[in-house]
């Protein structure tokens, strides 16, 4: 079975052919228990995303499938304003960081101590 550069040239290479005729050409066929032979459609295509540079099947990141974040929070009854492990997650932030509080007309920015303020 071809892969990486191999495959994308040898697809280049075969041009105008039909599809079973391309897999079968880079190897992707295997023998059943009763002799016939089987094309690997799946595998080779996944091959060529890989040769493309597509990272079709890399591990997901870290948390939840499915959730998005809202980037929204809503002060607590007591006051404070939380912000959620995914958003520190996210920023890299560690127990003990920390901010200056920067007040606008419609925003809250939390700036790192010692860096320098960004206008935005």
């Amino acid at each position: 079975m071809l892969t990486g550069a191999e495959l994308l040239a040898k697809v280049k290479e075969l041009g105008d052919v039909s599809k079973s005729e391309l897999v079968r050409a880079c190897g992707y066929v295997s023998t059943k228990k009763d002799g016939t032979e089987r094309l690997n459609f799946t595998a080779f295509y996944e091959s060529l995303l890989n040769a493309k540079g597509v990272d079709f099947g890399a591990a997901p990141k870290a948390g939840k499938a499915g959730r998005k974040l809202s980037f929204n929070t809503k002060i607590q009854f007591n006051g404070n304003l939380m912000v959620g492990k995914a958003y520190t997650a996210m920023l890299d932030l560690k127990p003990g960081d920390e901010f200056e509080i920067k007040l606008g007309r419609k925003q809250i920015r939390l700036v790192p101590l010692g860096a320098e303020d960004e206008d935005v």
